[in-house]
């Protein structure tokens, strides 16, 4: 007989009255899980906290506080949800004799951060960063990387413990993958939880080298999650007039989410009242990111190393990742409406932030002054008389930042975008997505069905249902 079927019975007297309000089979507070029969538990208070709107709990020492182990709608007996990676593909393997084989291709990439706006870096498999490894604990796995750079390279399975001869540490542990040369990495994986894999050469690395490992644990985590999602993070150096980073700077740009700028980034879509897993992974060559989820409290799960145990979850709206860190976060998705996900550095909430070197030529903008005296530069008017009342500083609205209509229709053509308000591509640039909390029928209008969904009209219906019609006011007409 097994603890946990000792641990059953033991308990089952005691929550008989309590399995008559819940569809629960078993629950043991003193270890902090809860789990359910096959049958979906869809309650809607659990000791004060209420999976379909904002609220906290009556005791923050009880298991339900801030929906910290407030389950699902998946039974713990079903496999773990599949890893949704946005604006990423998922790398397919070969099974051969019971190993999982994964091939890999270190290569140059044409990545587009933003429509119309093409990057030279690095990558794998035609992708940057590259596609996603999900296996589970107890695999056996064999990856063959083939190097088609035009330099050599290392591959290193960052967090895993594995034999020495594999883990790529750069000339340490293993001799550089030549252009043209395939190097073959095999070994059993007992771990679990969130790793990436990259090139172990620094410039590489800058060059946007990485690729999302997701490992699902033997016995699935209690309570199990209904949408897990991964994010990746990174920093680049791009002129104006290039389109090579610069892997020698100290400061950085461009700024993406799993390759993309806001708003070319996919939103996150959600269910109102699902249980949702976000594994963050920081992968900038030096900036840390302080992560923030608008409209919802999460509770920080897990790092890089490992699950931690319950006790040590800790609950936040801010999480902060630092280089080579990975966090994992949990919540109940019970607020629903478009909400901002972002980090939330200044600068990195905007997109290819260059010094501004004058004059810059625009066709709507006279340099008349700068040609009347070459020799020194025009002084800079401060004084809000002589800017029409406008206040001194830095504009929001750089000029020359406007989006064609072709860059906006390649943007709203995500289906994940239907029906959010017709300014939210306006909000979202740099490490900028959203998170988007729809009740079933908005959730299968927008992501089933094979109609557009007007623009505004999915937030407008979330406000008359669950905010204040009557102060709402639409996006402009010019926005439509």
């Amino acid at each position: 007989m097994t603890d946990r079927t000792r641990r059953r019975g033991f308990l089952q007297a005691g929550l008989t009255a309590f399995a008559s309000s819940f569809a629960v089979s078993r629950t043991n507070r003193s270890f902090g899980s809860v789990t359910r029969s096959s049958s979906k538990w869809q309650e809607d208070e659990f000791d004060g906290f209420s999976r379909y709107k904002p609220s906290r709990g009556n005791d923050a020492d009880n298991d339900f506080y801030c929906g910290k182990l407030v389950p699902g709608f998946r039974s713990v007996d079903e496999s773990p949800v599949p890893i949704t990676t946005p604006d990423l593909k998922r790398l397919d393997y070969v099974e051969r004799d019971g190993v999982k084989e994964f091939h890999i291709f270190a290569e140059p990439v044409f990545r587009e951060f933003l429509p119309g706006y093409h990057m030279n870096v690095y990558g794998y498999n035609g992708s940057m960063p590259g596609p996603l490894i999900e296996i589970n604990q107890g695999d056996r796995i064999r990856v063959l990387v083939t190097n088609r750079l035009d330099e050599p390279t290392f591959f290193h399975m960052h967090g895993f413990e594995l034999p020495v001869q594999y883990d790529g540490g750069a000339e340490m542990t293993q001799n550089p993958i030549k252009p043209g040369e395939t190097f073959k990495y095999e070994f059993d994986v007992h771990e679990h939880g969130t790793f990436f894999y990259h090139s172990h050469l620094p410039m590489q690395e800058a060059m946007g080298m990485i690729g999302p490992v997701i490992v699902h644990p033997r016995q699935t985590f209690d309570p199990p999650v209904d949408r897990d999602f991964v994010l990746i993070f990174q920093n680049f150096f791009i002129r104006p007039n290039q389109t090579v980073s610069d892997s020698w700077m100290m400061d950085w740009n461009w700024h993406t989410i799993n390759g993309r700028s806001g708003p070319y980034t996919t939103p996150l879509v959600v269910k109102h009242g699902e249980r949702v897993r976000v594994r963050l992974i920081n992968f900038s060559p030096m900036q840390h990111h302080p992560i923030h989820l608008h409209g919802h409290t999460f509770w920080v799960t897990a790092h890089e190393g490992a699950r931690a145990p319950k006790s040590a979850w800790v609950p936040r709206n801010t999480e902060l990742v630092a280089v080579a860190q990975a966090s994992e976060i949990e919540l109940i998705a019970n607020n629903p409406g478009d909400w901002q996900f972002h980090c939330h550095m200044v600068h990195h909430m905007m997109n290819h932030m260059v010094e501004q070197y004058g004059p810059r030529l625009r066709e709507d903008v006279s340099v008349d002054a700068y040609l009347a005296d070459l020799d020194t530069r025009p002084q800079v008017q401060l004084s809000p008389t002589t800017t029409e009342g406008k206040a001194p500083g830095y504009s929001q609205a750089m000029k020359g930042m406007n989006r064609s209509m072709e860059a906006m229709k390649k943007i709203w053509s995500a289906a994940e975008m239907q029906g959010m308000r017709a300014s939210a591509a306006m909000s979202m640039a740099g490490l900028m997505t959203s998170f988007r909390v729809l009740p079933e029928d908005l959730f299968n209008k927008v992501m089933e069905s094979p109609n557009d969904v007007q623009k505004g009209s999915t937030f407008a219906e979330i406000v008359k249902r669950f905010g204040d019609p009557a102060t709402y006011r639409q996006a402009p007409k010019e926005m439509q």
